[in-house]
This record gives structure tokens, C-alpha cells and sequence, in this order.
């Protein structure tokens, strides 16, 4: 379960709910280009609007405008400083094209003069709106909420979905006549040229408190409300991923967070080199001369935005309002249209703080399709005070904390403290949405979404799968069937059982697993801050080396791999576990863990101690383990039965400490192993981000190979991004290593700078791994001969090989967004080359979501 099953759960789900999206008889279409009627150059950011109403749209850098609409227009204006406005007749209930030429006026504003005439090349030298956003620039610090001492203020947060333009007539057919409650539920007043079908709606009213020094913010949650899709979607994690995909915007950092993408902000420091400025109006809002800035990206396709700001000139240089909106030729997935607006307010000491934020994405499978869906966040700031010290409590405990009666609130509270009023069809999502869980065509639908996405069959408390492990096969069991479950929170939020059964029709054996958990906080296991005791067993097999996890390695696909691949263990595993998380986000856990494995395959366990082969037939091994981890602010996307860490730019630091105990519960070793993890994404502005993982290794004490640290290799023709994916499985065996491994996404950076594959989208990766390792004169069999010596082919080949001071390396090239879904990878191995049954380049692909 990944991030797409979210954003495709709802999206599937409305269309088996609507069949098909189509757009609303008498839509009136015009579109065009703006140009200088003397010069026949193009009007860049005119604006063209209805004379019959307030709808309005803004021409592109080149001019270009389109405006559509269901609602009645005749005549359209279009204005521009510096011309003549310009009203043209419009045919009703028709698609037309409408040039727009635009007579130039003479006029002088009070700042700076505008001269339309001649297209000049534009350059930032002696360019007055490259000085006055280099002035923004330059007054950023002073005008960001964090330069004053104490900021304190309410926040109501509105997040909407709607499906879009959904047909009439859809309520004619007989499968969605049950359905009509909803589907008749429309709005066609929000966003101009869109009818609106609202499903889903999340409020929430909090109060904030920062202080600069000791430095500290605190968000009190103090009422929440949202719809309920019932036990297929975890309403919470839905929440937190909408969430992160409309990100807290701040014009003043150098980067906006949006669908899951950095922006560059307009006014970021390095602003001048990526965009263009133009100025283009000066107005007066509440008696305060304000400079209209309008801003296009020098490469429509890079990660930025267009539009305008609006700039004060009383000497702050702050941003009063702001228009962002993007390129039709963004390189951004399932994004049809994007627009964030800004708007500030005053404080007492004439600076400005913000006052509403309203994001609204239009998603769609193409930026032609007429259908979709249109998520709205609004964000609206009251109370807003600053410099006032509150005392210490105000500020201690967590960053987050929420009112235990936060979801207990009437509509009367709701009525009197909400800072928007809500639509008549978004008043009635609730409801809607209450009703439409009890209807048994709605639960045979998600049913069936949810066994295609996420590969369970839901009964209730017990959920059947997941089905893709249904049938695998390897080497050594032959055909592999399995079939398993687990238990969901309708049957206990304390307890939890996890079990599945395989057998192998090769070696006739039964494979199997069990887990029972036990929850001591009274929440799901799977929610934040954890703290759990689980035990489980399982008995099945392995490959040394491989660290995909059992449902991972029972997947259909991954069953096909290169070179030989007969090299198993056979596992049990006796594991007991305890872990505990902190609202700091500190965990520790402890385990107990019992391991007997024996070899399978061509695999076996052979020592010469006193020049005579032995053959072992399994190694038993008694561990406990210790674990802290720390990953400040770190956030997830919360399933009911699942959770996966949100991507920022905090580290995560791991230590793991774990005690081979020899005659504890018939451990025949003793020996320590001490393992340290550092994970971080670095964000990189227009260059993208890299995700960077560096780790080192160590053990201590005499052990056989089985137990010595053996590197993630992968021999499967997917992309893995923690293992070396030329590495052949037990090539290498050491105890003491460290690794490096980065994984670089450009988003397109070079790429938009190339025609045709600026027009295909895609994205250039690069990745680095390398492992230095080593093998100490204590664990090397060829110095111990009652150690198990490595293994080797039926001829005597080695295949299993103890590193030397050279680093193993490798990297990659790759292409990503190849069909929205597909990474690419060219894989290449630069080191021990020689080794038997190595390939030096290889291609591997992985499907990946990503906006």
C-alpha cells in the first residue's frame, strides 16, 4: 500500500459511482490570443471577462487566453494597462475562437511608465521590476511572521474534493438511481466553467503559538469535522495525505511545497534567474499604493509558478496579495490547472501578515479530459496578534495537541465559530455521505476496489490476502501457493493477528506465520506514537542476501530473476517484540528472537575442522536486540492497518544492538552486532531532491557465514532502491562495512530544456552505492577451517567471496515518469568485475507514483 492506492481509491471510487465524466450541455467556450494592434506583437496577462457576469481569466505569457463557462454571456471585456479595453459580441452554448487586438493608449503611472509598442528582448540589467523584486528580496526577513518575538492567532482549515462537470443525465441510469441523493448535489457557482459534485470535506479550527527565543510553535487542535467513507478508507490518513499534498504555503520561503513538488518561490532569493518580471498596474487598496507585479518562468516546463504579486511601497517592500498560478506546460502529473491565492492583512505596526490562503488543483488523467477532480483548501487566519508574551505553558508540550472533545462539536458550534460559510452542496456532503456508506451497491464497489489496489478482500473484522502472493515460484519449492489474512480494527483495536499458509509442490513442504499483538496504549498499532508487544513465528524460506520481505518476495512478478537463483535457507523464526514511540518522535525496541536455519537449494553448511568435511545440517541462534531510532518531526500517511512515513527534509538517525546468547534457549554462538543508520532528503530546490542513506556495520565475536552481514543484493529485474541491484545474492560475506547511497531526481531540470523530451515529460535520476567492507582474520574459514567455508559451485567455483579494500560500486542513469508511472535505470557495476556470473551493466525498471 503506497500513496497512488490512496489518490486511486478515490478517484476509482467516483468513477464506478458516476460511470463516466462529461461535460454540461451549453458550455460556452472562447479562446485566443491578445496582440498589439500596432505592433502584432502578443499582450502578455490582459485580463478577459464576462460583461454579464464577475467571471474572469488572465491571458498567458504568450497571450493566449481561454474561458469557459455554463453560466449566460454575451460579451466579453478585455483590458490591459496601457489600451484600450476592448468588448466583443460571444455566441451562446458555442466553442469559438476570438482574437483579441488591442489598441495602445499612452499613460504614465507614478512609479514607473508602461510602454507597450515594440517587443523588446527582456533582460534583468536596468529592468525596474527586477529592482523593486530585488528590493521584496532584500526585505524578507523583516516581513516573514517568525521576525517577530510572539505571533499568536486562530486557523480555520477547509479542505474539499469534488468530482468535476459530471453529466446530468447520469442520474437516468438504473445503476445510479440510488445514488441520486448525491449526484444531484451540485455546484456550479465556486469555480467558473466547472460543475461541481462535492464528496469529500474535511474542517478544522486550531490555535497557534510561536515564539522566537527559546524558539517554539504550538498547534492546539480545537474542533474537527469530516466525512466518514466507512471501514475501506481510513478517514484520518486520507486527511493527512491531502494535507501534505496542500502544503502550509509561505511566499517568503525560497520554496513552496505543492503536490508533493517544490516550487520555486517568486520571490526567492535566486528569483531573477529563473523568472521574468514585468510591471504592469499600480492600484490603491486601503489608501496604500500597491505595484502590480506580473512573473512568468523562463522554462514553462520547470517546477515554478506564473502570475502576479502585489507589492507595498510605503518601504516594507511586502507582499500584500498574491496570484500563483502554473505553466500549461509544467512538468506535472494528473495536474490539469493550479492556483494559490494569497491575501494579507495589516497589523498595527503596518507590516503585513497573511490572512487567507485558498489552493485549488484541478486533477484529471490528461490536461484535456473535461472530468476529474478539484480539491480545495481554504485557510483563514483571525485573531491575529503579535508581540505578546503568554506564559511558558502556553508553549510547552508537544507541537501538536488535540482536544479530546475536538470531534465532539454541534452544528450550532460549527455555525457560530467556522470562518467561511460553506456552500449549499458542501453543507450537505456530510449527510451525503453518511447515507451513501449504507448503501450495499456503495460496499460491493469498494470491495472490489479494494482487492484490485490494494490486493485484500475485506470480511469484516478479517481481511483475505493480498492476492498478488497468491502463486509465485522459485527453484526450490516449485510452484507456490499461499493463502492468508489478517485481522482489521473492527475486530479489536488492541488486538491484531496476522497468518498465512504456503506449500511448494517441488519440496512438498508447508511454509507457514502467525503473529498475535497486543496494543498497551488502546490504539491501533499502526498509529502514531506506537506502543506494542507482538509475537509471532514463522517457518518458510529465504534467500541470504535479499531483503525483500516475505509478502514482497511471494509477489508474482518478483518470482522471475537472473542468473542462478537455488541458493535458499530454510527459516524458523520464534520472535517476541516490544516498541514503544514518544510524541517527540524518540522510539526504542526491544526483541527476542530464536533463528534456525538450515540450507536448501544447492546451499549447505560445511566446515573442515581437522581436515575432514562435516556437513551441518542447521544453525540455531538466540539473539535479544535494543533499537532507538529518532526522527524529529517526522509525519505519516496513517492506514488503518498501515502507515508510511511522509518524505521531508528532517533526518532520521537508527542504532541497533543485538546479543547472539550461546546455550540461551540452544544458541550455539556468541557474538554482538551493532548496526547505525542515517536517512535524510535534501531538497534542492530546482534541481530536485536526493535521498541519501549512509550506514556502517560491525560484529563482534567468531561466527559461521550464515551470520555474518550479508549485503542487500537484488537479482530481480525491478529498480530496488536500497539494494546493489548487480550484486548477486551471497556474493559477498564480512563483518564490518559501511555504505553510502544516493539517490538524485533532477524533476526534469535538463531535460525541460530539450524540445522533445520537454514534451514527453520526463525526468533524469542518477544513483551512487557503494560498500566498503571487510572480513577479519576471526571469521575468515580459509585461516578457522571449523568455521563453514564459503560456498561454491558443484565444480568447486567460488561464488560467495570476501570483499578486499576496494569498495563494491555502482551507479545509474536512469529516466523517470515514462508514462507517468515508469522509472527506467541503466545500471552499471564498476568493481569486482571478474567474479564469476557478473553482469557489468543491466536495466531495471520500478513503477512509481509521483505528481
Amino acid at each position: 500500500m503506497n500513496f497512488r492506492n490512496i489518490y486511486l481509491k478515490l478517484f476509482v471510487l467516483t468513477s464506478f459511482l458516476l460511470s463516466s465524466f462529461v461535460s454540461f450541455a451549453q458550455v460556452t467556450k472562447v479562446s485566443g490570443v491578445v496582440t498589439d494592434a500596432k505592433t502584432k506583437q502578443t499582450v502578455p496577462f490582459a485580463t478577459i471577462s464576462s460583461v454579464d457576469s464577475t467571471i474572469n481569466v488572465g491571458a498567458d505569457a504568450d497571450g493566449k487566453y481561454m474561458l469557459q463557462t455554463v453560466r449566460p454571456i454575451s460579451r466579453i471585456k478585455v483590458t490591459y494597462v496601457g489600451y484600450k479595453t476592448a468588448i466583443l459580441n460571444v455566441a451562446q452554448g458555442q466553442e469559438q475562437v476570438i482574437n483579441v487586438r488591442l489598441v495602445p493608449i499612452a499613460q504614465q503611472l507614478s512609479e514607473v511608465v508602461i510602454r507597450a509598442g515594440k517587443k523588446t528582448r527582456y533582460r534583468n540589467k536596468d529592468n525596474p521590476a527586477v529592482e523593486l523584486i530585488r528590493q521584496v528580496i532584500a526585505h524578507k526577513a523583516q516581513n516573514k511572521p517568525e521576525s517577530y518575538s510572539y505571533v499568536q492567532y486562530r486557523q480555520y482549515d477547509k479542505m474539499m474534493f469534488s468530482v468535476v462537470n459530471v453529466s446530468p443525465n447520469i442520474t437516468e441510469r438504473k445503476f445510479f438511481r440510488k445514488y441520486k441523493f448525491l449526484l444531484d448535489n451540485r455546484d456550479s457557482t465556486t469555480v467558473p466553467g466547472k460543475n461541481l459534485l462535492p464528496i469529500y470535506l474535511d474542517e478544522k479550527l486550531s490555535q497557534y503559538y510561536y515564539r522566537k527565543d527559546p524558539k517554539k510553535d504550538k498547534t492546539t487542535l480545537l474542533a474537527e469535522k469530516g466525512v466518514n467513507f466507512g471501514s475501506y478508507i481510513d478517514n484520518e490518513g486520507l486527511g493527512q495525505y491531502f494535507k501534505h499534498m496542500y502544503y502550509d504555503i509561505n511566499i517568503y520561503d525560497n520554496n513552496i511545497f505543492l503536490v508533493t513538488n517544490q516550487f520555486l518561490s517568486p520571490i526567492c532569493d535566486a528569483a531573477p534567474t529563473f523568472y521574468k518580471f514585468f510591471i504592469t498596474d499600480t492600484v490603491v487598496v486601503n489608501n496604500t499604493k500597491l505595484v502590480r507585479l506580473s512573473f512568468t518562468p523562463r522554462n514553462g516546463a520547470d517546477m515554478l509558478f506564473e502570475g502576479d504579486i502585489f507589492i507595498t511601497l510605503d518601504g516594507n517592500y511586502a507582499v500584500q496579495q498574491a496570484n500563483l498560478t502554473v505553466n500549461k506546460n509544467i512538468n506535472l502529473n494528473f495536474v490539469k490547472g493550479l492556483t494559490v491565492d494569497l491575501e494579507f492583512e495589516q497589523n498595527p505596526d503596518k507590516r503585513y501578515h497573511l490572512s487567507k490562503n485558498t489552493t485549488l488543483v484541478d486533477f484529471g488523467l490528461s490536461k484535456k479530459s473535461n472530468g476529474g477532480l478539484l480539491g480545495i483548501r481554504t485557510v483563514i487566519f483571525k485573531d491575529y496578534e503579535v508581540n505578546k508574551a503568554l506564559s511558558d505553558t502556553a508553549y510547552e508540550g508537544p507541537a501538536v495537541v488535540t482536544l479530546e472533545n475536538a470531534k465532539d462539536h454541534t452544528k450550532d458550534f460549527w455555525a457560530k465559530n467556522r470562518f467561511d460559510t460553506l456552500t449549499t452542496a458542501e453543507s450537505k456532503v456530510y449527510h451525503n455521505i453518511d447515507t451513501l456508506v449504507t448503501i450495499p451497491s456503495y460496499r460491493r464497489t469498494m470491495d472490489i476496489i479494494t482487492l484490485v489496489l490494494a490486493g485484500y478482500k475485506s470480511f469484516g473484522p478479517f481481511e483475505l490476502g493480498p492476492a498478488n502472493t497468491f502463486y509465485s515460484f522459485n527453484p526450490v519449492e516449485g510452484f507456490r501457493l499461499r493463502v492468508g489474512g489478517r485481522t482489521t480494527p473492527e475486530l479489536s483495536k488492541r488486538y491484531y493477528f496476522e497468518t498465512y499458509a504456503a506449500y511448494g509442490f517441488k519440496d512438498e513442504r508447508w511454509k507457514y506465520f502467525l503473529s498475535a499483538t497486543y496494543s498497551l496504549n488502546n490504539k491501533s498499532i499502526y498509529k502514531f506514537p506506537q506502543d506494542y508487544i507482538r509475537a509471532s513465528f514463522q517457518r518458510d524460506t529465504k534467500i541470504p542476501g535479499a531483503t525483500l520481505q516475505f509478502v514482497q518476495e511471494d509477489n508474482f512478478l518478483l518470482s522471475f530473476k537472473r542468473g542462478e537463483n537455488n541458493k535458499f535457507l530454510y527459516n524458523d523464526f520464534y520472535k517476541l517484540d516490544y516498541v514503544h514511540e514518544y510524541e517527540s518522535h524518540f522510539s526504542y525496541n526491544f526483541g527476542f528472537r530464536k533463528w534456525t536455519q538450515a540450507p536448501a537449494g544447492t546451499l549447505s553448511f560445511i566446515s573442515n575442522a581437522n581436515g575432514i568435511p562435516n556437513i551441518v545440517n542447521s544453525v540455531t541462534t538466540t539473539e535479544l536486540s535494543l533499537g532507538l531510532r529518532y526522527a524529529p518531526n517526522e509525519q505519516f500517511y496513517q492506514g488503518k492497518i498501515y502507515r508510511i512515513p511522509i518524505p521531508n527534509k528532517y533526518p532520521a538517525f537508527a542504532v541497533d544492538y543485538t546479543v547472539g546468547i550461546k546455550g540461551f534457549f540452544n544458541g550455539e554462538y556468541n557474538y554482538s552486532n551493532l548496526h547505525f543508520r542515517f536517512d535524510k532528503r535534501f531538497y534542492l530546490s530546482q534541481l530536485g531532491y536526493a535521498d541519501v542513506t549512509a550506514e556502517a556495520r560491525k560484529i563482534f565475536g567468531q561466527v559461521p557465514y550464515p551470520l555474518l552481514n550479508i549485503p542487500r543484493a537484488n537479482q530481480t529485474y525491478a529498480y530496488d532502491l536500497f539494494s546493489y541491484n548487480l550484486m548477486n545474492f551471497l556474493e559477498f560475506v564480512n563483518d564490518h562495512n559501511e555504505s553510502i547511497n544516493i539517490d538524485q531526481h533532477f524533476n526534469g531540470f535538463f531535460f525541460n530544456k530539450i524540445p522533445l523530451l520537454k514534451k514527453l515529460k520526463w525526468r533524469e535520476t542518477l544513483s551512487f552505492k557503494a560498500l566498503w567492507a571487510g572480513l577479519s582474520n576471526q571469521n575468515n574459514p580459509s585461516i578457522h577451517p571449523d568455521l563453514f567455508q564459503l560456498p561454491t559451485e558443484e565444480n568447486g567455483q567460488p561464488v560467495t567471496f570476501i570483499p578486499g579494500k576496494t569498495p563494491y560500486i555502482e551507479g545509474s542513469v536512469g529516466i523517470e515518469n515514462v508514462f507517468k508511472f515508469v522509472r527506467i535505470d541503466l545500471v552499471k557495476r564498476f568493481t569486482y568485475l571478474d567474479h564469476p556470473d557478473v553482469s557489468q551493466w543491466g536495466i531495471r525498471t520500478r513503477v512509481i507514483f509521483n505528481f
